[in-house]
């Protein structure tokens, strides 16, 4: 059983982390970019979490049609230098000093633009962190407190975006408006159920739907205070009419799911997409997941791999680490205790799972009982969000490194 066990973790691993290196964006960008044309040099500005690979692609693609441009995404996920474009690297989940730094120096590049520019905007998700300036009368410090106690409390990514872009000058469509009169063309890696324009990054040069008052009231739903600077700041709305703009989505957790599905079958699994489209907390993800396994086992008799894509959040009790993947993985495997011949796979499609270098969690039916017998108590764990130090200790954490891309999430059920 243990070889049989181990060789489902391996072939999880196998369809996780091949489906996301086809997700890379220098196979996305390639396809992407072949048919662009320019009659003039672009100004490439390129932010987000896979901000490096998809400027790196557009590079390599276009060549001496980028005059000039930045490169803004996480710590640690450039990979050198990019020909003349300035790399830089910022916060993330929250903004940092370098953060309005690196979206400073973005304006001064973009400042005197006429209608005979063009930039090449390149969007991936994080983007909401890494390119930041507050309106006046906020601070850094307020975006920072406002996002820690959003995300803490459960908040979606609509949510969370909604009161971003209401605390932005570069959010809600505003970057456009900055930009204006010169011609953009958007190449975004959507890390966003739906592919919503408006919320992926913040929506930086898509009109906003959401409102200020939509703001307001989200703030009231999660009982955050905020000064009278700030609400101020808040009632100046964004803009609901934007010229529209050329936007190609490159890749989402939709074709991830896709690719799953081709590799699963390559290596001996029936597929079955359960959803792309999972929203929801993480005790209710792993609920929903191992219920749609236990009624699948019952009359398939091959081989399956069941299939999910989405993101999940998590409403923070306790003090401890983790993330909403390995949050999921934890709860799992309590709910798959005892069952043989299946092993759940949990991760994030850009390699880290919330502040964790974690990019989320492997489990099966002994992980429980494991950390159990080494001193953990994995319920207490559960109880302090701490899935972190609990999945470590039994070895089913899953560490990828920054994988250059970023398209939410991915479960894989296998059994066999």
């Amino acid at each position: 059983m243990e070889n049989h066990l181990s060789r489902l973790r391996s072939d999880a691993l196998e369809i996780a982390t091949e489906a996301i290196q086809q997700m890379h964006p220098e196979i996305l960008m390639k396809q992407a970019l072949k048919d662009i044309k320019s009659t003039q040099k672009m100004i490439l500005i390129s932010i987000g979490k896979a901000a490096w690979t998809m400027a790196k692609a557009a590079s390599n693609i276009l060549g001496n049609s980028i005059q000039n441009g930045i490169v803004i995404t996480k710590y640690q996920h450039s990979e050198g230098a990019i020909g003349n474009l300035k790399i830089r690297e910022a916060g993330h989940p929250f903004p940092d000093e370098n953060s309005l730094k690196a979206t400073q120096e973005v304006l001064e590049m973009v400042q005197d633009l006429t209608e005979n520019n063009t930039v090449l905007l390149l969007i991936s998700g994080g983007a909401s962190a890494l390119f930041e300036q507050p309106l006046p009368g906020v601070g850094l410090q307020d975006i920072i407190s406002i996002t820690q106690k959003l995300m803490n409390s459960g908040a979606d990514i609509y949510e969370l975006n909604t009161v971003r872009k209401h605390l932005s000058t570069v959010k809600g469509g505003r970057f456009a408006q900055i930009i204006s009169p010169a011609k953009i063309i958007s190449f975004v890696l959507s890390d966003v159920i739906g592919d919503d324009l408006a919320v992926i990054a913040s929506g930086p040069v898509y009109s906003d739907k959401s409102t200020s008052e939509d703001a307001l009231q989200i703030l009231e739903k999660y009982q955050i205070n905020i000064s009278e600077k700030i609400r101020n700041a808040i009632l100046i709305e964004t803009p609901k009419t934007l010229p529209e703009i050329e936007t190609t989505i490159i890749g989402n957790v939709g074709d991830l799911c896709e690719k799953a599905v081709e590799i699963s079958k390559r290596i001996g699994y029936k597929p079955i997409i359960i959803a792309k489209d999972m929203q929801c907390e993480a005790k209710l993800a792993a609920e929903n997941l191992i219920d749609d396994f236990n009624k699948i086992r019952t009359t398939e008799k091959e081989p399956f791999a069941l299939i999910l894509g989405g993101e999940t959040v998590v409403k923070i009790h306790g003090t401890g680490k983790g993330g909403r993947n390995q949050e999921v993985a934890l709860i799992a495997s309590r709910l798959i205790s005892g069952i043989e011949n299946m092993a759940v796979l949990v991760i994030a499609s850009d390699g880290t799972d919330g502040p964790t270098e974690a990019a989320g969690g492997l489990v099966d039916g002994t992980s429980w009982q494991r950390m159990q017998q080494v001193g953990i108590d994995p319920e207490n764990a559960v109880q302090n969000n701490d899935s972190y130090h609990a999945l470590q200790t039994v070895g089913d954490l899953v560490f990828t490194g920054p994988t250059g891309t970023n398209v939410n999430d991915l479960i894989i059920i296998l059994s066999g």
